[in-house]
């Protein structure tokens, strides 16, 4: 399927800014299953600079900076986007998860080195012991790696309520475990931080949902959650939704944590109160040959 995805964020101050120096992901990256086939950045009022780069983990970022005032900022992603509905592999099939955590704190190279990051605590979803706790129940003696993930995936999406009131971005990980609330990017983070407290390899994945699908977190930036696992590679869970995303997840970014790949911060000098608007459409599109 071939989609057009639209990302727009405004910015609305009731002073002036003066000067502004920001930071987007918002280049759909290329994977096994996706090829970007376009994309296109409008930032209005026109920067006085814009760079581009690849980050640690291989993500674009465009830097861009403003030094006129302005009193609104409009970010818009316009892009077009292939992505294969490939059937994910038979989750039985996978080793068993003890193998998994155990290959990973031995002389790994290629891919497996690769995946090694992930198995660290960070910030936004950090290593405890109650969070090994959350998820030992699904990862009993020998089973299936991938099984045992699709189970902890199904029971954060049943167990924990989907309410954008219940936290924002800075809301830790811990708090999130005991209101049973949040939003997508909670979810990961939790289910981030309990595959690494079991040692095993998670990142954050940032990116949109078809929109007008029965799914959370359509119309809007969504996140979820990608692990590795030997022979397979890296595999996508999405707790919010409890599916394994074939073909309606659009990827843009990923890393350790959402603060690896916000979509848009920056800093602003001047501006006083601030109103933030953002609208996400991802539709078919219809390409002439």
């Amino acid at each position: 399927m071939i989609y057009r995805a639209t990302h727009t964020t405004m910015y609305m101050y009731s002073d002036p800014v003066s000067i502004c120096h920001s930071e987007v992901h918002l280049c759909p990256r290329e994977h096994p299953a996706q090829t970007l086939l376009e994309h296109e950045l409008t930032i209005v009022p026109e920067p006085d600079f814009v760079d581009a780069r690849r980050d640690y983990f291989g993500n674009e970022v465009t830097y861009f900076a403003i030094h006129s005032p302005h009193e609104t900022l409009t970010i818009t992603s316009s892009c077009l986007v292939e992505v294969e509905a490939n059937e994910p592999p038979e989750a039985t099939l996978s080793p068993k998860w003890e193998s998994v955590r155990d290959q990973l704190r031995g002389s790994v190279e290629g891919e497996l080195f690769e995946a090694v990051p992930f198995t660290y605590g960070s910030p936004q979803a950090p290593l405890a012991a109650a969070y090994a706790d959350y998820a030992r129940p699904s990862f009993s003696e020998g089973r299936p790696f991938l099984a045992a993930v699709a189970e902890l995936s199904s029971r954060i999406c049943k167990e924990f309520e989907y309410d954008p009131r219940a936290t924002s971005v800075t809301t830790p990980v811990g708090e999130v475990l005991k209101k049973r609330k949040g939003v997508c990017q909670d979810f990961a983070h939790l289910m981030i931080a309990c595959l690494r407290s079991l040692g095993l390899p998670a990142r954050y994945v940032s990116g949109y949902l078809r929109s007008g699908e029965k799914t959370v977190g359509a119309e809007a930036s969504h996140a979820w959650v990608s692990v590795h696992c030997p022979v397979f590679g890296w595999q996508d869970f999405d707790p919010t939704n409890n599916v394994r995303p074939k073909g309606q997840h659009v990827t843009l970014a990923w890393g350790r944590e959402y603060q690896d790949v916000t979509p848009v911060k920056g800093v602003a000098l001047g501006g006083g109160e601030q109103i933030i608007s953002v609208s996400v459409e991802v539709v078919p599109a219809v390409v002439k040959g």
